[in-house]
């Protein structure tokens, strides 16, 4: 949102003919807005948006909840509590999976590292093959 409003300044400022800014070419002027468009890009690839937007979600619906139980008199403190629990379990959940993940990437590059050593040992083995083939079929004729 920041890259769009430099941009719509900067434009204004062109249009405007201000000091600075008329000087300038017009991609410098609208670098702002392709900026906005990879940030925009990124976010929603990264996952980022969706975050955001599930983040969101859980809030409405924390105060929801509150609010149902603030209606019917109940205490909201112990939901408070729970919450905390819940997001203490989420993080140490969140913390097993990375652990978890980086002895997988572990396993991942060291199965790689195998597979290439192999790849050029078959590649030498095979050429000793297809050398000792000829030899077996020069011997022959």
């Amino acid at each position: 949102m920041l890259f769009v409003i430099a941009g719509v300044l900067l434009a204004a400022l062109k249009l405007l003919e201000v000091s600075p800014v008329v000087g300038w070419p017009w991609w410098g002027v609208l670098a702002p807005f392709a900026a906005a468009v990879a940030w925009w890009a990124f976010a929603d690839k990264s996952g980022l948006t969706q975050r955001r937007a599930m983040d969101k979600m859980d809030e409405k619906k924390v105060a929801r909840r509150r609010k149902a139980l603030e209606a019917l008199g109940l205490d909201h403190r112990a939901f408070d509590k729970e919450q905390k629990r819940v997001a203490s379990f989420k993080a140490s959940r969140q913390r097993l999976m990375d652990k978890v993940e980086g002895k997988r990437e572990a396993k991942r590059t060291e199965q790689r590292e195998s597979v290439l050593r192999s790849r050029f040992d078959s590649a030498h083995s095979s050429q000793q093959h297809d050398k000792d083939t000829k030899k077996t079929l020069d011997t022959n004729k």
